[in-house]
């Protein structure tokens, strides 16, 4: 399934049996150099404490449908105990919020959005927001690199001219008139 992110936030996420609430989806965690949603940001309300944000790894969604289905609350836990994610949270490169710019240095706006697909967890495309209005979105092949500033991406028209180029019509053999 592709999924964009803002019609995932407030997902109910619950165990398998779909009788437990254990939170709903706020945020998402991308890795910023292979594209891969490491996991979401899950808001768990406690009677005792007003709420308390877990995180839920990608691996550990057993179904992604009208809610989010896990084995049991097992899978939600503080982010500081994803030791693997530590060095990433600290390299401190998002890709929501961020400001997309082309190589040669033409500014896109900033990616309001991310599309993903649900069997492997992975980034497909950013859509880009400017002066509040929606851009054309942009696939995750033309992002060159995610800096802590920025997103750099290929100029989606520098291509164009140089396909039309090489596509052109074969020359028509007519005789030349004397």
């Amino acid at each position: 399934m592709h999924v964009r992110f803002s019609t995932a936030i407030g997902l109910p996420v619950v165990d398998e049996d779909g009788v437990e609430e254990l939170g709903r989806i706020a945020h998402i965690l991308i890795h910023p150099d292979t594209g891969k949603v490491e996991g979401f940001f899950v808001k768990v309300k406690r009677w005792y404490v007003r709420s308390e944000m877990l995180f839920l790894a990608a691996e550990d969604i057993q179904r992604w449908g009208m809610r989010v289905t896990v084995r049991n609350h097992e899978a939600l836990s503080p982010l500081d105990e994803r030791i693997r994610l530590q060095a990433l949270l600290e390299e401190r490169r998002p890709v929501l919020s961020q400001r997309i710019v082309t190589e040669r240095g033409q500014k896109l706006g900033r990616c309001a959005d991310v599309q993903f697909e649900t069997e492997f967890f992975m980034l497909e495309w950013l859509w880009p927001k400017k002066f509040g209005r929606w851009q054309r979105p942009l696939p995750l092949a033309l992002v060159v690199e995610i800096r802590k500033d920025s997103i750099i991406v290929r100029d989606p028209t520098a291509s164009a001219p140089e396909k039309v180029a090489t596509e052109k019509a074969p020359m028509l053999n007519v005789p030349e008139v004397a």
